[in-house]
């Protein structure tokens, strides 16, 4: 089980959509579309101190700036924080 601790979270993202074209061209494997520099996030824990954790919630969407979420993978398994300042709201 993982607990963030000094005011991270861990968070949910959700995966990137492959893009399709129905045109029928190959788009080289080097091309890579356009991210949006904000992303709604899946809350699944907090530290204790956050400085709004009274209103987080299990599971609440937050709004993020994707460039400011960590990944990491201990042991096999990934994980996705961030730290409560570059949390922009709360849906």
């Amino acid at each position: 089980m993982f607990k963030p601790v000094n005011r991270y979270l861990y968070i949910g993202i959700p995966e990137k959509s492959v893009p399709e074209t129905e045109s029928g061209i190959v788009l080289p494997e080097s091309f890579k579309p356009i991210e949006e520099k904000h992303v709604i996030a899946y809350v699944y824990d907090w530290a204790d101190d956050v400085r709004f954790k009274k209103l987080l919630k299990e599971n609440c969407k937050i709004i993020i700036d994707r460039s400011m979420a960590e990944q990491f993978i201990i042991e096999g398994k990934q994980y996705n924080v961030i730290l409560d300042n570059y949390i922009i709201g709360i849906v």
